[in-house]
């Protein structure tokens, strides 16, 4: 049998990349229309033949929103400052934590629930977590919009007096998606990578997310913390947690441009961004690193 020689000259060499961090725009932008089949495909197919479809983006805050009021606001009596109704509230820090949540525990997973097409065909493997990122930012958008109706209720149909309107904050939201998005992908690629060798993860990441949650302050003002560690009633090391957490900020800064209320300051929002893009970069390294060889053991 003839086997071509070392010098044979070939149209297309498919190989893994070289550069560990090598997200490859212009490659990406080629598999443009694969990406966007995707996203319609994340859309469309995740709440296919259930009874109440889509409306399952508007069911699922509401219903956390009134169970955080019930709980946290009514029996635990956590105030929310500035007359801000309780509801509101929550809703303005599920909405957030949503769509950072829902990013991790999408792209989390990638090289398993792909492994078959993965093992068939090449495209880009980071199109999968991006598909997954983009689709679950129409889903935000959507319930982006029910926090503004709700909002637009209590300010204009309600006697509750609260003096919130949104300011030149506003123009900080973006930054706010950019943030959760990159940290949701960075944490994902990092678990979907560890996932093709330690299966107990994937039972890991959806029992974490929900305790992050809890550290995140996401049902809490972070004042009630910091007030709860300067009385000694809260250990250092929990506060510091708490505070430094980058969803901490950015749900504190979700508040504050939509509510006027939260702790905002810039220095902590530049530490926010440092750390979502450190950690999408360090999770895109592993991914690359983890794609070569990921075939033999998922």
């Amino acid at each position: 049998m003839n086997t071509p020689s070392e010098d044979s000259n070939w149209l297309y060499t498919i190989s893994p990349k070289k550069s560990v961090i090598n997200l490859n725009f212009k490659e990406i932008w080629y598999y443009r229309d694969l990406l966007l089949l995707f996203v319609k495909r994340d859309v469309i197919t995740l709440y296919k033949q259930t009874i109440l479809g889509p409306l399952w983006y508007f069911i699922q805050p509401l219903f956390t929103s009134v169970i955080f009021t019930l709980v946290f606001n009514n029996i635990a009596d956590i105030k929310t400052g500035n007359g801000v109704p309780s509801f509101l509230f929550n809703l303005a820090g599920i909405t957030a934590w949503n769509y950072f949540s829902a990013c991790l525990n999408g792209t989390s997973d990638t090289f398993k629930q792909n492994q078959g097409i993965f093992g068939k065909v090449y495209f880009p493997r980071v199109i999968m977590p991006m598909s997954t990122v983009l689709s679950n930012l129409i889903k935000f958008g959507i319930q982006f919009l029910v926090f503004i109706c709700f909002y637009i209720y209590f300010v204009f149909f309600t006697d509750v007096a609260f003096n919130t309107f949104p300011t030149v904050g506003i123009i900080w939201l973006p930054l706010v998606v950019f943030i959760m998005a990159f940290l949701g992908l960075g944490f994902g690629m990092m678990i979907s990578s560890m996932t093709t060798k330690y299966r107990d993860l994937t039972f890991l990441v959806g029992f974490g997310v929900q305790l992050l949650m809890y550290g995140s302050a996401v049902m809490y003002p972070l004042s009630l913390i910091q007030d709860k560690v300067s009385q000694g009633k809260l250990p250092d090391w929990v506060g510091a947690f708490i505070e430094y957490n980058p969803m901490t900020t950015i749900i504190e800064l979700f508040r504050h441009i939509t509510l006027g209320v939260g702790t905002f300051s810039v220095s902590k929002l530049v530490y926010a961004t440092l750390v979502s893009i450190m950690v999408f970069l360090l999770g895109l390294i592993v991914f690359n690193k983890t794609e070569k060889t990921f075939i033999d053991t998922v």
